[in-house]
């Protein structure tokens, strides 16, 4: 299944310009079969998902949330208690209470915008369960690290996603998932399971 994990809206993201409706149309016209609307520091909440998924019942839609951790971002899936997620959040800190909620992280474009990626994995201990290896806002240098970074990390899944601001860049980078995926359990446990395949839009 194709999912598109990571991608923001103007509803919850200040720096966003996609309508949430238009995104969703957006998804749909890329062949897309599913989307996991991951905002700064803020998770949709299901009755809010329940408009988007009546609006488009084809897709499976799920929502995540992209910590702003101390040194870098994380996006998190599987969880059930935001609030616990604060900003600013040490990476250690943050992976542990997302694992206790059921959840899976993996690290945002890992070393943008000169991030020490792997030092910051080792100094704060941070139990990280994939990396972002490309999406719209990495720049061919970034990608090729991102995969020196799997081939050094083997543990670490692969994560392709758009990082959508506007929906004209909606699922140029996906991940294409060997695992049937209509939960966000099923999501956690494809991820953990490294089942995923980065992929760029032809």
């Amino acid at each position: 299944m194709k999912f598109d994990l990571h991608m923001h809206t103007r509803r919850h993201s200040h720096d966003a310009q996609s309508d949430p409706f238009d995104l969703v149309r957006a998804a749909a016209a890329a062949g897309l079969d599913g989307i996991v609307i991951t905002e700064h520091d803020h998770m949709w909440t299901e009755p809010e998902l329940a408009e988007l998924r009546a609006f488009e019942p084809r897709l499976v839609i799920l929502a995540g949330i992209e910590v702003t951790g101390r040194g870098g971002d994380v996006l998190c899936y599987g969880v059930t208690n935001p609030f616990a997620l604060p900003r600013g959040t040490a990476w250690r800190e943050l992976t542990r209470e997302v694992h206790r909620q059921g959840g899976a992280c993996v690290a945002a474009h890992p070393n943008r915008w000169n991030q020490p990626f792997e030092k910051l994995v080792r100094e704060q201990d941070a139990e990280l369960d994939g990396i972002e290896v490309m999406s719209n806002n990495m720049d061919d240098d970034l990608r090729r690290r991102a995969a020196e970074l799997l081939k050094k990390y083997p543990q670490y899944a692969q994560l392709g996603n758009s990082d959508s601001h506007q929906p004209d860049t909606v699922g140029c980078c996906y991940t294409d998932f060997d695992a049937v995926i209509r939960t966000n359990a099923d999501l956690v446990a494809a991820i953990k399971a490294r089942k995923g395949k980065a992929m760029l839009r032809g």
